[in-house]
């Protein structure tokens, strides 16, 4: 966890880093110079304009991007839940280890590690899946908000409104959505069988309200459709309505 936590920290420093090379307060054009924008930011806008030109509104031109980027990363998506829920399934297995192995010598430290890699082996669970999506994800999450900043500071793009709400200002509602949706998100994962994950069942969807205070509807709107999306898939992988149905039957035979 505390592995994961540092790649993520690096991987935020170093797209902050790269993205600070571009000024996203400056208009967006084709001829842009620099990667960030030659390579995130322009294509970002340049699909999220074909869309709105193909719908009518930048609104919906964020969604289907967002729609489209969600699919193409949805194997990889899939791969990190059904791993993630792998890795609950053997906790009581990695804990018994843990009690076998419990000495901090170098040898049995060295034996522990052989075991825990064999037996997520055997149960095909990839340690590092986890990271993955996240690597991808937040490049795209940054440039995201960098697009939306440009074409808000681009004379000739008028973001306008959907449903309502203005997309280059904030939205408390739309911000207080993307916190439900984030935390339904949680709900229907592994969050609640995992206790450090439960502990961000009910940070980050105040973090993602605080974010949509303060950031522009159309990033906010992302969020609110990438995490539909995600309750989407928590659904048909972790079925959570099967799960107190298998709690009261283990309680039932505990009282027989």
């Amino acid at each position: 966890m505390k592995k994961r936590l540092s790649l993520v920290f690096l991987l935020i420093v170093a797209t902050g880093l790269l993205a600070g090379c571009s000024e996203f307060d400056q208009p967006i054009y084709a001829d842009s110079e620099g990667f960030w924008n030659q390579y995130i930011v322009w294509p970002l806008v340049s699909a999220i304009t074909f869309f709105k030109d193909l719908l009518g509104t930048y609104g919906l031109g964020i969604i289907t991007v967002t729609i489209i980027i969600r699919l193409v990363i949805l194997p990889l998506m899939i791969k990190q839940t059904k791993s993630s829920k792998n890795m609950q399934e053997v906790q009581p297995e990695l804990k018994k280890l843990k009690e076998k192995y419990s000495s901090k010598d170098a040898v049995t430290q060295q034996k522990y590690q052989q075991e825990m890699m064999a037996l997520f082996k055997e149960r095909g669970i990839n340690p590092a899946a986890g990271c993955l999506p996240v690597f991808i994800q937040m490049p795209i999450l940054i440039g995201f908000y960098h697009a939306i900043s440009r074409m808000n500071n681009t004379p000739e793009i008028n973001l306008g409104s959907f449903l309502g709400f203005a997309l280059a200002d904030p939205s408390i509602i739309l911000a207080i959505l993307a916190g439900v949706m984030q935390f339904i998100v949680l709900r229907t994962g592994p969050a609640m069988d995992n206790p450090q994950m439960k502990i961000m069942m009910y940070i980050m969807p105040f973090m993602i309200m605080g974010f949509g205070i303060v950031l522009p509807a159309a990033l906010t709107l992302y969020w609110v459709v990438g995490n539909i999306i995600s309750i989407i898939q928590n659904l048909f992988i972790y079925k959570p309505w099967n799960k107190p149905k298998a709690e009261s039957v283990k309680s039932g035979g505990a009282k027989k």
